[in-house]
């Protein structure tokens, strides 16, 4: 299978460089897998399609300031130095900007109290005085795409991070989760519908490019996801579950086993890492309804959304999606596969 065969023409103006005003008033698209049927709703809207029994699924990641603009301790260069996953004590994964002078043993400065070494090809060591993550706070900014063509302000702090964000780690939002708001995730509560929420640490896996020609010869980079026995429960006993995002469906297909009863696939709690690639054909044994938004062409994530619903009718919908003016990417709208 081809990486060109996920591929289509997006009018730059449909890139979503700011959030809407309120996070549930994004659009959202219905898509019918078993008929093709498409609807035009807004987010709000998605309590209409879940019922009491159904389980919503979120990932409780928290965004980090991932993004450090330092300078050469040697040259007084500039550099930027993006974490991308933490791999010890202090010792970070990173990609450095320009990368071509970063060499062996090179110290890069962001303050008097906050440094780091390249102690191996895109690997920093870090030192600093206090506390690690108050000083990324001071010195970080918030880790934007670049397709959004600006620098971060201070709205993002808050709008590129979900409302029910919890654990630091990630180094981009799992963005299906942003046009969620406090009260609509109450009202969602009051109808009957449980919400489990799973932890994956978002990171270089979730936006990478695909490099290769052929879908098969792409690896996924691992990145760290953790289940709670109670959140297992819940999944299991549900009558139908609405995974949150793309990381969320990379978590719970990476920990399914055979079961018995109501689902033929149970979920099984733990913790680990997963490079888990999905795409076409692919048969989802926990997922029954995705919660996405619209992603780049021949993207990894795309990749996972047209195993679900199928590629024709995927590429179908984003290009109904384009003819109406949604907006696309990380601050764009969203679609609800059922």
């Amino acid at each position: 299978m081809l990486v060109s065969e996920f591929d289509y023409k997006l009018p730059r103006e449909l890139i979503a460089q700011y959030p809407r005003v309120k996070r549930e008033e994004s659009k959202l698209l219905i898509l019918y897998r078993k008929n093709g049927k498409i609807e035009h709703k807004r987010f709000f809207n998605i309590i209409e399609y879940m019922g009491r029994g159904d389980v919503l699924v979120l990932n409780e990641t928290k965004v980090i300031p991932a993004r450090l603009f330092g300078y050469r301790e040697k040259t007084g260069g500039k550099v930027e130095v993006f974490l991308l996953k933490e791999i010890d004590k202090d010792k970070w994964e990173v990609l450095i900007k320009p990368g071509r002078k970063a060499r062996l043993g090179e110290k890069i400065k962001f303050g008097d109290d906050f440094s780091c070494e390249v102690v191996e090809r895109g690997i920093c060591s870090f030192n600093y005085k206090g506390d690690f993550n108050n000083l990324l706070n001071k010195y970080g900014k918030v880790p934007l795409p670049p397709y959004i063509k600006r620098e971060p302000e201070e709205s993002d702090k808050d709008r590129y991070q979900t409302v029910y964000a919890k654990v630091e780690g990630a180094v981009a939002a799992p963005t299906a989760g942003l046009h969620f708001s406090t009260e609509l995730l109450k009202n969602l509560k009051e109808k009957g519908i449980n919400i489990a929420k799973i932890l994956l640490h978002t990171g270089v896996a979730s936006f990478s490019p695909i490099k290769c020609d052929k879908v098969e010869d792409h690896q996924m980079a691992e990145e760290y996801y953790k289940i709670s026995e109670e959140s297992t429960s819940l999944i299991n006993q549900a009558k139908r579950v609405f995974a949150v995002g793309t990381t969320v469906v990379r978590t719970l297909e990476s920990n399914a086993k055979q079961g018995m009863g109501n689902r033929k696939w149970k979920l099984v709690a733990g913790e680990g890492w997963t490079n888990m690639f999905i795409y076409p054909p692919y048969e989802f044994k926990i997922v029954d309804a995705l919660i996405t938004n619209f992603h780049l062409p021949k993207s990894t994530n795309l990749i996972l959304v047209a195993a679900f619903a199928g590629r024709a009718l995927v590429l179908k919908a984003y290009n109904e999606a384009i003819r109406l003016g949604y907006r696309f990417y990380s601050y764009g709208d969203a679609m609800l596969i059922l």
